[in-house]
């Protein structure tokens, strides 16, 4: 309740905004109206004419609310909370639902209080889930791990919504009872998914867990199928998985306000050249959804999914967080406004981001010093298990290849695009190191090594010479985190990510251009052009996607569900 903007929404008391002749998108009816509206205190109070401190002409722009990113990982981006909030409000994005599940991963407790800290007072409203999975798996050492009770301690704390993404759907089925503590911790709130290819008693099963959202389907029957069980379809267009045009079919009148849009993970060259949901929205458009749809699965949508009871549209006793646009195809907007003050206009920000200094989350590289024996492949037969790429795809092939065999050793095979992969843990200085062999990478010489490896996110390092990975491992971890490539014992680039190895302290613009120089690196060593080297290695330690992954622990195989 807002009684104490009555007055002004009677126009018996000024009001601090007028904003005139907009063509405003109703996401409750699904009209375009024209109409005046006037904002007080951070809220709209109302439409029609009010006397007010300041008129705004909008000279017939359409106005809809600020979109709304249902599922982010802040981490993602490779910037800090405020880099990030700099680059996606002037995009048209005024609020995310962030799942700190990578920095928890590495940090626990204290990672998910950077993020809290970092968030605070943006111009940006970022809400949290709790990280339900940390770690994700017992096949892999992770930095952290994080009980009920740590959950439950979090709860209370403002801009905390829920718990985070499910992974561990065997956990729930089989009723593992740490999943069930955490699960019964937050009995009554929401409780976001994660089930790839879940279907059937399965799928019951979850649901009657109390989980109401999923974000990784691909294909409409298996969207189709968590709709009808009630679940909320998140539908993902990120840097990695890209969804949007396989499940835009499920999308009808009937179930649209089911539907939101979000990005999971977007990385830095794709906000700056493609945009954020904005481009999400766009793209729903371009193959024919209703831009109004389009805006409704963006904003008012997300909002009552979280229970964000203020945001989501622009109507009275609703936060002024909406966007000018000159049209409702190409969605770049004109003006961004939080709480009715100008925050973004023509592309850049003008409200003042401030960056959060705290260094909690810095130095947590603790890593037993590697040897190149550590890097050792002994044989075992005339064939090895193989790690098979697919191009595009975090999905791999379980391989049975004949590999050569130096000195009882299989090794790597550059001239049969045939490296050598190892994983080294970085959290806990147990000198784990699990080593592989992966094909289709195309690398011929040296090494590349990253300290983004979801979800432990330990050192991965590729390459075909072993003294070229140790050294690439070591850079890392001088570096307190971030990317290396080496090649003929030289360190030929670096991206420092000293925020727990996953995100850098620089602006977004100077991390994509990091990125991109040693991207080019790689690619002199042999990596295909239109391959992202370091986005395709941090997936190949996830040991929950199938079919063959390496963690510090190991060869993994993962069944597929």
């Amino acid at each position: 309740m807002h009684l104490d903007l009555i007055d002004v929404g009677m126009d018996r008391r000024r009001a601090d905004v007028a904003f005139h002749h907009a063509r405003l998108v109703d996401v409750f009816t699904g009209e375009v109206i024209e109409t005046d509206f006037a904002v007080s205190g951070g809220y709209v109070v109302g439409f029609g004419d009010y006397d007010a401190d300041r008129e705004v002409d909008l000279q017939g722009k359409f106005v809809c609310p600020g979109f709304i990113d249902g599922h982010v990982h802040l981490e993602s981006s490779m910037v800090t909370p405020a880099q990030f909030a700099r680059t996606v409000v002037p995009l048209g994005t005024t609020a995310v639902v962030a799942d700190p599940h990578e920095i928890a991963n590495v940090a626990g407790v204290t990672g998910i209080h950077y993020i809290l800290a970092a968030t605070e007072g943006l111009p940006l409203r970022v809400y949290v889930m709790l990280p339900s999975c940390v770690p994700a798996t017992p096949l892999e050492t992770s930095g952290a791990r994080l009980s009920a009770q740590d959950l439950a301690a979090l709860r209370s704390y403002p801009r905390v919504l829920g718990l985070g993404e499910v992974m561990d759907v065997p956990g729930v089925t089989g009723r593992r009872p740490d999943l069930l503590d955490k699960l019964e911790a937050f009995r009554g709130g929401i409780i976001d998914g994660h089930a790839p290819g879940l279907t059937g008693k399965e799928l019951n099963a979850y649901v009657l867990a109390g989980i109401g959202s999923d974000h990784e389907s691909t294909e409409p029957a298996e969207a189709l199928e968590k709709l009808r069980r009630g679940m909320r379809l998140m539908i993902r267009e990120g840097s990695v998985t890209r969804n949007l045009k396989s499940l835009l079919p499920v999308v009808t009148p009937a179930d649209a306000r089911r539907c939101l849009l979000v990005t999971d993970d977007r990385h830095p060259n794709d906000l700056l050249r493609e945009g954020h949901i904005n481009h999400a929205v766009r793209m729903a458009v371009a193959e024919g959804l209703d831009p109004v749809t389009a805006i409704q699965m963006a904003t008012l949508n997300a909002a009552e999914y979280f229970r964000l009871r203020d945001l989501g549209a622009v109507a009275p006793g609703y936060r002024a967080d909406f966007q000018v646009l000159a049209d409702l195809r190409e969605f770049r907007p004109l003006q961004v406004y939080q709480d009715g003050r100008l925050a973004a206009e023509g592309g850049k920000m003008v409200a003042e981001v401030s960056e959060y200094r705290d260094q909690m989350v810095t130095d947590t590289v603790r890593m037993a010093e590697p040897r190149v024996e550590q890097l050792r492949l002994p044989a075992t037969g005339p064939e090895a298990d193989v790690i098979g790429l697919i191009p595009h795809q975090i999905v791999t092939r379980h391989l049975r290849v004949k590999a050569p065999v130096v000195d009882g050793a299989f090794v790597a095979d550059p001239g049969h695009d045939l490296q050598k992969l190892a994983v080294v843990e970085r959290h806990r200085a147990s000198g784990n190191v699990g080593v592989g062999l992966v094909s289709g990478f195309g690398l011929r010489e040296g090494a590349l090594a990253t300290s983004v490896a979801h979800d432990s996110h330990n050192i991965v390092v590729l390459g075909v010479d072993d003294e070229d990975m140790l050294l690439a491992v070591i850079a890392v971890a001088e570096m307190g985190g971030g990317l290396a490539v080496v090649a003929k014992k030289r360190i030929l680039g670096t991206m420092p990510l000293p925020i727990a190895g996953l995100m850098s302290m620089r602006p977004v613009e100077e991390v994509d251009a990091a990125l991109r120089r040693v991207r080019e690196k790689a690619h002199t060593l042999g990596v295909p052009e239109d391959f992202d080297p370091f986005m395709t290695m941090s997936f190949l330690a996830l040991p929950v996607v199938p079919e063959l992954k390496l963690t510090d622990l190991g060869l993994i195989v993962v069944k597929p569900s």
